[in-house]
């Protein structure tokens, strides 16, 4: 069921060096229904190396995509965060790409529309591309025209040969999915309008999870199976520039804990920014291109994994009752690995109703509706989707003014 790479996913470098290691766990987002609790899950392999030849941070082990994406329980349009975050960016290049009737704006895995009708409301044509079919239907159902394939250079041709061209192409927190990166990105270039007389050439804005934030902040989390890469802007620049694509400019974002996002295009179509050339210079600096900037990341992990176990203990040890927040990925890769199960945490609560009445996999803590915090009352709720902290805090004020505590446990353990 999985493939060992022994290259690199990018470059083809064959001296991949060790990172960290997480063990064997299941896939973050396998969830349970109750019938699979008496069955045995699968587990895999989830080692983090580096690459030195092109700076890439990577897994070695590869789920067929099918068996992770075929069906999805993630769907964005849950975080209000989330919907803000694309209603901002959908609005700003509507108007800085000069977009309308006649343009088209591509977003690749994209979920339940959650981005793109932000873009049909302003009257801007649209077109999805889902491989997971339940979220697909949802967002076809609000009328959002949605593809239910693979993103790659193959259905990027196909959309060309029929006249479809994009004047900008979305893929937010996809990149890191993908194991034919190169497929992938060709397939932005060949998507992508050319610049012609009154016309502005095509634009791709890619958000990934920024591995020098990850490091830094010790977000481990961020490593599972469905995030093959895990990327600096060095590692991006020389990626795009193999498909005859520039990096002209990009930003750093705080959201998921820290995020690149960038601008690309054809060669000569945009003037490169500063912003790309300082960031690029920063990384230089840092060693984040270097082996040695990942030396001690496995130390500090394990550390945090000691403290955020030992203070779940003591207050078991005391009689509180905990709880958690966030049956996401990111929660199941941090429960797992801690080996945090029902004898330290009750249940978890998550406002997807598609996650209700499962379990967490591996750990198998039940999955209930946020309501249950205040239902039940208990004492600490351990926060696993920090990377979303101030809408949730926001959201359970009565759970916190009854007294109820959050742990939030990266980039250090602390209680909200």
């Amino acid at each position: 069921m999985s493939t060992t790479i022994a290259t690199c996913r990018a470059c083809g470098g064959k001296e991949l060096a060790p990172v960290l290691s997480l063990g064997k766990t299941p896939l973050a987002n396998a969830l349970l229904a109750a019938d699979d609790l008496a069955k045995p899950e699968s587990t895999f392999p989830l080692e983090l190396v580096f690459c030195p030849s092109c700076t890439l941070v990577q897994i070695t082990e590869e789920v067929p995509p099918e068996t992770m994406f075929g069906e999805y329980l993630y769907f964005s349009s849950f975080s209000d965060t989330m919907v803000k975050h694309a209603e901002t960016i959908a609005a700003r290049l509507t108007k800085d790409q000069g977009l309308g009737p006649k343009s088209l704006v591509v977003e690749v895995a994209s979920n339940d529309g959650y981005l793109l009708q932000h873009y049909a409301k302003a009257g801007v044509p649209v077109l999805g591309v889902e491989p997971a079919r339940n979220i697909a239907k949802v967002a076809e159902e609000k009328g959002i025209r949605t593809l239910c394939r693979f993103f790659g250079r193959e259905l990027a041709e196909e959309l060309r040969a029929k006249g479809e061209r994009a004047d900008v192409i979305h893929a937010n927190n996809v990149l890191a999915h993908v194991p034919d990166l190169e497929g992938v990105v060709a397939g932005f270039g060949a998507l992508l309008k050319d610049e012609a007389p009154g016309q502005r050439a095509g634009v791709a804005v890619v958000e990934a999870p920024y591995v020098r934030d990850l490091v830094d902040h010790c977000e481990f989390d961020t490593i599972y199976h469905e995030h093959l890469c895990y990327f600096s802007l060095t590692a991006l620049d020389r990626l795009t520039a193999r498909h005859g694509l520039v990096i002209h400019d990009v930003e750093r974002l705080a959201i998921h804990g820290g995020s690149l996002r960038i601008f690309f295009s054809k060669a000569g179509a945009y003037e490169r920014s500063e912003r790309v050339t300082a960031l690029l210079g920063e990384e230089k600096a840092s060693g984040v291109d270097t082996l040695a900037f990942y030396a001690g990341f496995a130390n500090r992990v394990n550390g945090l994994k000691t403290e955020l176990v030992s203070v779940l203990r003591d207050l078991k040890a005391k009689g509180a009752r905990i709880a958690a927040y966030g049956a996401a990925a990111k929660g199941a890769t941090l429960v797992n690995f801690f080996g945090i199960g029902a004898d330290l945490v009750d249940f978890v609560v998550d406002r997807s109703t598609y996650k209700q009445g499962r379990y967490m996999p591996g750990a198998r803590i039940p999955i209930l509706p946020p309501a249950a915090l205040v239902e039940k009352k208990p004492d600490y709720c351990l926060l696993l989707a920090w990377n979303f902290a101030d809408e949730i805090l926001a959201q359970q004020k009565d759970y916190r003014d009854g007294g109820g505590k959050f742990i939030v446990p990266i980039p250090n353990v602390r209680i909200a």
